[in-house]
């Protein structure tokens, strides 16, 4: 029997264009007339993607953040084309991939049900017959005739999770998008991901919770960087994910050189050179071991971000005084008392740059920053926000 998923040498390419951050200050504003407002990259998502998936198996996609997995599901799922390779899927496709996919915002709970289950190819009795487990499932049935934009994103999700686990595709393909609901829940979800297995139908199911990888899925892909590091039982994969990560997440594996002045030797964020970190105070301590290879001005910003969003921004240059550093290797050592925020995911951005000129590195998106923050319980608002650098506090010495 064909395997019910062939994926053979598919690759995916993006145009990304790097902007620099709006800032009020003078000296930024001032900046812009010396340097590019863009800098475009061609960035390659996916390489060289291959596996096959047979009918009735459940496959765990594993990977850190970056790796190329949601790309990989967008592109099985038909939401964007691969930019070379071919994929053949043999079967009906339902996918999940974030709060609300495949849903209308202005039509009501009961017209995206019947409108998701056409898109999936369902005949209008054969969503009816299926329309009170959904209903049940979701736990919708007092806002059925509710427009969908009034809907909470836990109410969306459990609609788009009942309707996309009810309507009997043959593949069934789910991103982390369960992690935004509630223990309850996600425990309902994956009761009903194992009894779709058991009726012979096919799971693709990313995730980072490596238990319940174990609990659902016989069968494991690693990505890393868009290729695959590893197929076969879930098991060795998960082995495989989690030696390979402790090796390979450093920080200076992610700088991007754009100018050949500098080298990074080192940075450590809470004496850690790891990618992914967790923060349970309200401190940020940087470390930089740098090589400077001819007479520059220096500047290291730091951004802290959620959704792309810069929350608070810190460099060691905000004033008129610009620092002369001839060839040489320096430590810089700062720290950052971080604003009131939410506990959650965010991210880090490093810039190494020359004052008026020029990015000479950069770090982007590629550090996990945590905060465990019991105090507050919402995000750092939009009203808040303190556009302009703030003085890193710290020292400079240099190597002898």
């Amino acid at each position: 029997m064909k395997p019910i998923i062939e994926v053979e040498k598919v690759s995916k390419k993006f145009q990304i264009q790097h902007q620099q951050a709006a800032y009020l200050s003078l000296r930024d504003k001032l900046s812009t007339l010396f340097r590019p407002a863009t800098v475009k990259e061609e960035f390659w998502a996916l390489s060289d993607v291959s596996f096959t998936v047979q009918r009735g198996e459940s496959l765990g996609i594993i990977g850190r953040n970056g790796a190329g997995k949601s790309t990989l599901l967008k592109i099985l799922s038909r939401i964007t084309p691969p930019t070379q390779g071919k994929i053949t899927a043999r079967g009906r496709i339902a996918s999940l991939l974030e709060v609300g996919t495949g849903f209308h915002q202005e039509l009501t709970g009961r017209e995206n049900i019947f409108m998701n289950g056409s898109i999936l190819g369902m005949r209008n009795s054969e969503i009816k017959a299926r329309f009170d487990e959904i209903v049940d499932f979701s736990g919708t049935e007092n806002f059925l005739d509710t427009p969908l934009k009034h809907y909470s994103s836990g109410m969306q999700l459990r609609l788009a999770f009942a309707v996309a686990a009810h309507l009997e595709p043959e593949i069934l393909i789910v991103d982390e998008v369960l992690a935004v609901g509630d223990g309850e829940f996600q425990k309902k979800c994956m009761k009903k991901m194992e009894d779709v297995t058991d009726q012979g139908r096919t799971i693709l199911f990313v995730s980072h919770s490596l238990p319940s990888l174990k609990a659902l899925c016989k069968t494991g892909l690693l990505l890393n960087k868009g290729h695959v590091i590893k197929a076969g039982a879930i098991e060795d994969v998960i082995d495989q994910y989690t030696s390979y990560q402790t090796v390979t997440d450093k920080i200076t594996d992610s700088i991007k050189y754009y100018l050949p002045y500098i080298h990074v030797h080192d940075v450590l964020l809470n004496n850690s050179n790891s990618s992914s970190l967790i923060v349970k105070d309200s401190k940020l301590h940087i470390f930089v071991d740098i090589e400077i290879k001819k007479r520059i001005t220096f500047e290291l910003d730091v951004h802290i971000k959620k959704d792309e969003q810069i929350l608070a921004s810190y460099s060691n240059f905000v004033r008129n005084e610009v620092s002369m550093y001839d060839p040489g290797r320096y430590q810089f050592s700062y720290t950052i008392d971080l604003p009131s925020m939410r506990s959650g995911k965010y991210k880090i951005d490093l810039v190494f740059t020359e004052p008026f000129s020029s990015w000479m590195g950069i770090s982007e998106s590629s550090i996990d920053l945590e905060i465990i923050n019991s105090e507050h319980h919402t995000f750092l608002s939009n009203t808040s926000l303190r556009w302009g650098s703030v003085l890193l506090d710290g020292e400079v010495s240099r190597k002898p």
